[in-house]
């Protein structure tokens, strides 16, 4: 578990697509879909339909954020933007609150940005601890963008510009 954890924490440092390679195989587990994908089996909050078991065969990018954080707040409207642009063609936003007061201020925050059409689930205290496959989230907003397979195929850590994300995207949902 460390090792995937270091793993994703590296490819969080990394700004580029192409600098976020996938090095040892993360071993499938038979039956649940990728670690990625496990690891977003959380509850969510708010109007927005979340259903896990849709998540494979998908792109999705996962974005990690806290209600307190502005640039986590800042970054919505191009998660938003992509989630239009692109959510017909097999793609998914998911936002990962991790405020430690998890559903009391998380679905307020979904209730109030509904409009975004994107999920809001709350995280457990093992993805707060780093205890996930994306390990330790060292900074707010993170992103992991994974492939149709549920594997980490970019990151980014901080603010993500919309081009640099639709482009990873759209070169994911071509495969």
């Amino acid at each position: 578990m460390r090792r995937r954890g270091f793993r994703a924490l590296v490819c969080a440092g990394v700004l580029t697509l192409a600098g976020c390679h996938r090095g040892p195989e993360v071993p499938r587990l038979t039956g649940t879909g990728s670690p990625y994908l496990r690891a977003l089996w959380l509850p969510s909050v708010g109007p927005t339909p979340y259903d896990w078991r849709q998540l494979p065969g998908r792109v999705v990018l996962v974005s990690f954020f806290a209600t307190w954080s502005f640039p986590s707040l800042a970054q919505l409207p191009t998660l938003e933007a992509l989630q239009k642009e692109r959510g017909a063609q097999g793609f998914q936003v998911v936002l990962v609150g991790l405020d430690l007061d998890g559903a009391r201020t998380l679905a307020p925050f979904a209730e109030e940005y509904a409009s975004l059409g994107i999920p809001v689930l709350v995280s457990d205290p093992a993805l707060q601890q780093g205890q996930s496959a994306f390990g330790l989230i060292p900074a707010l907003p993170a992103s992991f963008l994974l492939d149709k397979e549920g594997q980490v195929a970019g990151a980014w850590q901080g603010m993500a510009g919309h081009a640099a994300l639709s482009e990873a995207v759209q070169t994911l949902l071509r495969r």
